[in-house]
């Protein structure tokens, strides 16, 4: 895969708001202004048509299609199902397990998201904490400042936090065992759409695309088609743990409750990220090791899609990667150009977060979030495989004592959630999906 020489259009842009601004406080025309201004619009407009008209690779589309019956003629050999039965107390100490992991992970990475690795580092020597971290951050830039409208900065702290603070990675997180509850394990994609419109004020990205899509009327089936350059990057990926959750140790049932979510904002290597993840952590409830599930989450995806070949990469350049500095620049130098919130490279940082922690969650959480890019996301997802295998007797106790037994979400009428209530309710949902 390569990009092209991408020219820096946000300086050329900034420019552009400036001088014309500059133009009219000297007195020029304001509609000879506007007019420019116009034109550069509509020609902007016209490189993008262009763009969306080139030719495709026809070969490359057949081996990643959209459709959920497509997929699963491309997708190798699996278990598809691990678990025969619904063990109600092996489910609970796993569950809970990944839940609090994932929160840990996502928490811990969400006041440094997207950060360069240096700037980390320099944080945690100014402020006296160790890095890679190794607990939640002892104190955070700009304290006051509002994420999501509801948490400020410093609610993510490891002496300010109460309860696990909002972030959309935990915000869908639930919204996947809400969809469930609403409409039943056999939920379609314009049911996803019902409950985005029921339960997000907000969304980011392709999900932001999509909400506004169906919002003006436009059917499920089609609102991540109009208007969406970020169909392939990681939101969706976001959205896989709940099924999982939902279908522990059936891989195969995980994947298709994550196309069916996905498919709504996202297409491709974007919609094979969620099943993919989905999958690798319903079988994290039933094997021993990461490597093992991430080895069945590519069970359920197309055998020679972009994600499969970055994935099978990753599980290969792992015995080179013994630390963040090495998975970073291993991710730079293959994926050089890729947006830092695509699926397919975080995908690969996730792996390397896992394959170097092993089974300690500490360490896998650490690594991850020090390996920036996407990072409250790919420690999330890694903490939710690793939190499965080890259950959560195998989660050190100051990961999950700020929660004191909350979540925080921004969703509409659902704002404050109960952590035991949460992984009861999923218990009840997961046994019915077993069945």
């Amino acid at each position: 895969m390569q990009y092209p020489n991408m020219p820096d259009y946000r300086a050329v842009l900034q420019h552009l708001y400036e001088y014309a601004k500059l133009r009219c406080e000297y007195g020029a025309n304001v509609q000879d202004v506007e007019n420019i201004l116009l034109k550069a619009e509509e020609s902007l407009k016209e490189a993008i048509s262009q763009i969306n008209s080139l030719p495709i690779d026809e070969k490359l589309a057949l081996q990643e299609p959209n459709c959920l019956e497509d997929i699963r003629k491309l997708r190798p050999d699996g278990p598809r199902r691990l678990w025969g039965k619904f063990d109600r107390e092996k489910y609970l100490e796993k569950v809970e397990g990944a839940l609090l992991a994932r929160m840990a992970g996502c928490t811990l990475g969400a006041i440094v998201e997207g950060w360069p690795i240096e700037s980390m580092r320099e944080w945690a020597e100014f402020i006296g904490d160790p890095f890679p971290p190794v607990d939640y951050w002892s104190q955070a830039k700009d304290p006051s400042n509002l994420r999501y409208d509801k948490n400020r900065n410093q609610d993510y702290t490891r002496d300010k936090m109460d309860g696990v603070p909002v972030d959309d990675d935990v915000t869908y997180t639930l919204l996947g065992l809400l969809i469930v509850e609403d409409f039943g394990k056999d939920f379609t994609t314009e049911d996803v759409a019902k409950a985005w419109i029921k339960y997000l004020p907000i969304a980011c990205t392709a999900e932001d695309i999509a909400l506004r899509n169906i919002k003006a009327g436009i059917s499920a089936y089609e609102a991540a088609d109009k208007g969406n350059p970020y169909c392939q990057w990681i939101g969706a990926d976001i959205r896989s743990d709940g099924w999982a959750y939902l279908a522990p140790g059936y891989p195969e049932k995980a994947a298709e409750m994550a196309y069916r979510d996905a498919y709504l904002s996202h297409r491709r290597n974007g919609i094979y990220g969620e099943m993919f993840f989905s999958a690798a952590q319903a079988a994290a409830f039933a094997v021993d090791n990461a490597v093992d599930a991430l080895k069945v989450g590519l069970t359920e995806i197309p055998e020679n899609c972009l994600l499969a070949d970055a994935v099978r990469w990753a599980l290969e350049e792992a015995k080179n990667i013994k630390d963040y500095r090495d998975a970073r620049q291993a991710v730079d130098d293959r994926f050089k150009g890729m947006s830092g919130v695509h699926t397919i490279n975080n995908a690969c940082l996730t792996i390397f977060g896992l394959t170097i922690g092993g089974n300690d969650v500490t360490k896998v959480l650490s690594q991850t979030v020090a390996m920036g890019l996407d990072n409250d996301c790919t420690a999330a997802t890694a903490g939710s495989i690793v939190g499965a295998l080890v259950g959560k007797t195998g989660i050190p106790e100051h990961w999950y004592r700020p929660f004191n037994n909350k979540i925080h979400t921004y969703m509409n009428n659902a704002e404050i959630f109960k952590i035991d209530d949460v992984i009861n309710r999923y218990a009840k949902q997961a046994e019915i999906i077993l069945g």
